[in-house]
C-alpha cells in the first residue's frame, strides 16, 4: 500500500514531511526541556526527575526526591488510587507533558518559567475532576519523552507487601495482567491479555509469557514465575496498544477516497498490475488468490477477470472493506456462500472481502494453511519501505501461500543517484519575478538536509550514474532483511561529464523498481518503475539533500590540490556513500542514515558527518 493521505499533501520540494501539529508539539516540547536544563545542572545519564533536571540512578531515589522537593508522592498516589501499571505510565507521561507546558500537573496553573512552577508545586487535595483523573486518556500511554528510562525501569510493586501489586491481591496460580485485572489461570493468560488489548502480544514475549497447565507442575513455582514476568507482559501490552493506535490511524487514513483516486489514476502503477494479472492466464486461471491490502479491490477484480476460482480480499480499513464488497457485488463478482456448489461452477462470483489485518486473517475466517496459489499485494510506500506493510505480505506468504506459490510482484530493488541544483528549490528562489530571494532558498535547502523530501525529480537534474542499493526477493526473503545497509560509488554520468568545469552534486535521490518476473509471469513479465527516467508515479522519488553541495568533475579534468576534496579547487571524481534503511521505533516509519565521502583524482578524501533522516 502507498503512504497515507497526510503524506500526499503538496509541499515545497525541500520542506519536511511533517504535519503542523507535530512541528508545534516538538517546538513546545523542546522549549520545555530547554528550560529545565538552562540552569546548567548535570544532564548526564540516569533517570530524569519529572519536574527538574536532577537525575537519579534508581526510581526509588527519584520518587523520594519528587515527594520531598516537588510535593509529588508517586507511591502514595498509586496506593490511594489503586493505580494499575497502565495508569502509572499515564500519570508519569501526563506530569511530564504538563511540566513541559510550564503548568502545574495538579491544578493547571501556568507559569513563565520552570523555576516558578517548581516553587508553586503543592500536594493534591482532590485527584479527580468530575469523577475522572486528568491522565485517564489513553494518549498518555505514549511516552512523552523519547527513550524515557523511567518508563523502562518502572516497577509498581508495594514494598510493604511482596504479594501486593499497587494494592491488588496476587493469589497463587494467578498473575496480574498489568492493568488491575487478574488474568485467567495460566493456560489462558495470553488469550486474556490479547483480547483486552485487541492486538497480539509481541512474539518476543510469547514464549516468556505462555505458561501452560502441565501435569505435575508445582503451582507455587508457577505463580512465582508469572509474578516475575507480569510487568514484562504489561509493557508488551503497552507497546501493542501503541502499535494498534498507529495501525488504526493508518488504515483509517485509507477511508478517504481521494488517495484511492490518486492510486487508481496512476496508470504506471495500475497498468503494471493489470498487465501482470491479465497477461499471465496460465498463472491465474483456476487459481486461489489472496489480495493483501485490497483497498477498492481493483487487483481482486483483475484476478477474478483473469479466471481465478476464488479470491480473498483483505483490508484493515473497515470502510474500504465495505466499499470493496459493494464494488465486487456491483460487478457480479462477490462470492455468495448460499449458492449451491453445482451452481458456482463456471460462475464469476469468486471474491470474498474480509476486514482484518493479514496477520489476523485466521481469526476472521477459516483458511487452510498454505491454501492459496497466488498472493498479490500493492504494498510499496515512499522509498519502497515506508509504512512497512511488507511485513504483512511476508507473514501472508509464510502462512497462507502454497509451497512454490506465486507472489506478485516477486522482486523489489532500491536504486539511487546524485542530483544537481535543479533538484532543489534554489533556482526558483534565485529569481522570483526578477528579485533575488536566494536567502530563502538557502534556508529551505538547509532544512531539507534534515528531512527527506518526496517529490518528482526531472531526469535532467540527475548528475551521476545510477547505483543499485539493495534488491529483495519477495519469494524467499525474511522480515529481518527489510533492514539493510548499502555501500556504493557514484561517478558523474556521461552527460554531466561533458559539461565544462565542475558539476555540483546536492544530494542523493532514491527510487524503486518492482518486478513481476518470468519466474511466475511466464507469458508476460512486467516491471513497475518509479525512476525519474520514466513517467512519474504517485510515489515520486525520495530526496536526501547534503549539508553542503559537493563539487565533482571527470577524472582528466580534475585539478587536484591540497584543498579539501569536493571543493571547487579539488573536485571529487567519485562519491563513496553508505546508506542504511531500518524500521524506526515508531511503528510503520523508517530511519535512513546517509554517509558520504568525496574522493579526488589525486586521492584526497573528505567525509561528512552522518545525516539521519526519518520518514
Amino acid at each position: 500500500m502507498e503512504p497515507s493521505p497526510a503524506d500526499k499533501e503538496e509541499v515545497e520540494a525541500e520542506e519536511p514531511l511533517r504535519s503542523e501539529e507535530e512541528e508545534e508539539d516538538e517546538e513546545e516540547g523542546e522549549e520545555g526541556w530547554d528550560d529545565w536544563c538552562s540552569d546548567g545542572e548535570d544532564v548526564g545519564g540516569g533517570l530524569l526527575c519529572l519536574f527538574c533536571s536532577s537525575r537519579f540512578d534508581a526510581e526509588n531515589s527519584l520518587f523520594e526526591h519528587c515527594a520531598a522537593e516537588h510535593c509529588f508522592d508517586f507511591h502514595r498516589i498509586v496506593k490511594e488510587l489503586g493505580l494499575d501499571f497502565y495508569s502509572c505510565i499515564k500519570l508519569i507521561n501526563f506530569a511530564r507533558s504538563k511540566v513541559a507546558e510550564k503548568k502545574c500537573w495538579s491544578c493547571g496553573q501556568a507559569f513563565s518559567s520552570n523555576t516558578e512552577l517548581c516553587s508553586h508545586l503543592h500536594a493534591v487535595e482532590n485527584y479527580q475532576i468530575e469523577g475522572k483523573v486528568p491522565w485517564e486518556d489513553d494518549v498518555y500511554l505514549k511516552p512523552f519523552m523519547e527513550d524515557d528510562s523511567l518508563l523502562h525501569s518502572l516497577s509498581i510493586d508495594d514494598d510493604d507487601d511482596e504479594d501486593e501489586d499497587c494494592g491488588m491481591s496476587m493469589e497463587r496460580g494467578q498473575c496480574s495482567a498489568g492493568n488491575g485485572v487478574l488474568a485467567e489461570p495460566p493456560g489462558n493468560t495470553l488469550r486474556t491479555i490479547s483480547e483486552r488489548n485487541g492486538s497480539d502480544i509481541s512474539p518476543q514475549f510469547h514464549q516468556e509469557c505462555t505458561v501452560g497447565s502441565t501435569q505435575g507442575e508445582d503451582r507455587e513455582s508457577l505463580a512465582h514465575e508469572m509474578n516475575d514476568s507480569h510487568l514484562k507482559v504489561a509493557r508488551a501490552s503497552v507497546n501493542a496498544k501503541a502499535i494498534k493506535t498507529v495501525d488504526d490511524n493508518y488504515f483509517g487514513s485509507y477511508s478517504s477516497f481521494g488517495i484511492h483516486r490518486e492510486m487508481l489514476g496512476d496508470k504506471v502503477r495500475t497498468d503494471a498490475y493489470r498487465d501482470a494479472i491479465l497477461g499471465n492466464p496460465s498463472l491465474l486461471s483456476g487459481a486461489t488468490v489472496l489480495d493483501v491490502g485490497c483497498g477498492t479491490g481493483i487487483l481482486s477484480l483483475f484476478a477474478a477477470k483473469a479466471g481465478a476460482s476464488r479470491v480473498v480480499s483483505v483490508d484493515g480499513s473497515a470502510k474500504m472493506a465495505s466499499v470493496a464488497t459493494q464494488v465486487a457485488k456491483n460487478n457480479g463478482l462477490l462470492y455468495d456462500e448460499n449458492v449451491k456448489a453445482e451452481q458456482k461452477q463456471g460462475s464469476a462470483q469468486v471474491i470474498s472481502v474480509v476486514h482484518t489485518k493479514a496477520e489476523e486473517l485466521n481469526q476472521k475466517i477459516q483458511v487452510p494453511q498454505n491454501g492459496f496459489d497466488v498472493l498479490v499485494s500493492e504494498w510499496m510506500g515512499y522509498c519502497l519501505l515506508y509504512e512497512s506493510m511488507l511485513s504483512s505480505v511476508l507473514y501472508a506468504r509464510d502462512h497462507f501461500l502454497k509451497p512454490g506459490g506465486a507472489i506478485l510482484p516477486d522482486t523489489a530493488t532500491i536504486l539511487g543517484a546524485g542530483f544537481g541544483k535543479g533538484g532543489t528549490s534554489l533556482p526558483f528562489w534565485e529569481n522570483v519575478y526578477g528579485f533575488d530571494m536566494s536567502c530563502i532558498g538557502k534556508e529551505v535547502t538547509s532544512s531539507s538536509a534534515r528531512f527527506p523530501v518526496v517529490d518528482v525529480l526531472s531526469s535532467q537534474d540527475i548528475v551521476t550514474e545510477t547505483a543499485v542499493l539493495h534488491s529483495f526477493d519477495l519469494a524467499s526473503m525474511k522480515e529481518s532483511e527489510m533492514d539493510f545497509t548499502a555501500s556504493f560509488e557514484l561517478r558523474l554520468s556521461e552527460s554531466s561529464a561533458t559539461v565544462p568545469g565542475v558539476t555540483w552534486c546536492y544530494g542523493i535521490v532514491l527510487w524503486f523498481d518492482t518486478g513481476f518476473t518470468n519466474r511466475f509471469c511466464k507469458e508476460k513479465p512486467v516491471v513497475l518503475s518509479t525512476s525519474p527516467y520514466v513517467t512519474p508515479t504517485h510515489w515520486s522519488q525520495t530526496i536526501f539533500t547534503f549539508e553542503e553541495p559537493i563539487a565533482m568533475a571527470k577524472e582528466e579534468s580534475a585539478l587536484g590540490s591540497s584543498a579539501s576534496a569536493g571543493t571547487d579547487e579539488c573536485p571529487a571524481t567519485m562519491l563513496r556513500s553508505r546508506i542504511s534503511i531500518v524500521r524506526a521505533s515508531e511503528h510503520r516509519s523508517i530511519d535512513i542514515s546517509v554517509e558520504t565521502t568525496a574522493i579526488s583524482s589525486v586521492g584526497w578524501k573528505r567525509s561528512w558527518p552522518v545525516q539521519i533522516f526519518n520518514l
